[in-house]
């Protein structure tokens, strides 16, 4: 390079120097993680230790199911609900975590038998 550095040969001349140094959430005028915090906050999540649960216990769940047990956790929500217990007429248990929508471990009737659930602060049948 021997000549000199002019001001515009950095930048293709179609770009405002007024948008430089900014984020693109500023650039586009929304929030980058609206949609995937809205997602968030209606998808059901299952933790790693109700995922292996699950599997060993041979719990599986029905569309249905699954919108009941939504549905289940939107009332404790709506109760101001922190861990629920959610009790399913299929004889499984879930402890949930209701803020987070996360599923926290689960039982089938054989393992509920002769438990105590602590740390709970509600709990729904359906």
């Amino acid at each position: 390079m021997s000549g000199p550095i002019q001001v515009g040969q950095l930048y293709p001349s179609n770009i405002n120097s007024g948008l430089l140094g900014r984020s693109k959430s500023t650039i586009s005028g929304s929030k980058p993680n609206e949609f995937q915090n809205i997602l968030d906050q209606n998808m059901l999540k299952f933790s790693n230790h109700a995922s292996k649960r699950l599997e060993q216990r041979g719990i599986e769940f029905s569309s249905e199911q699954m919108n009941s047990l939504n549905q289940a956790i939107d009332k404790a929500a709506a109760k101001g609900s922190k861990d629920s217990l959610i009790l399913m007429q299929n004889n499984v248990a879930l402890i949930v975590n209701v803020p987070n929508r996360t599923v926290v471990t689960a039982m089938d009737g054989n393992s509920m038998k002769d438990n105590v659930f602590t740390q709970i602060d509600s709990a729904v049948i359906i």
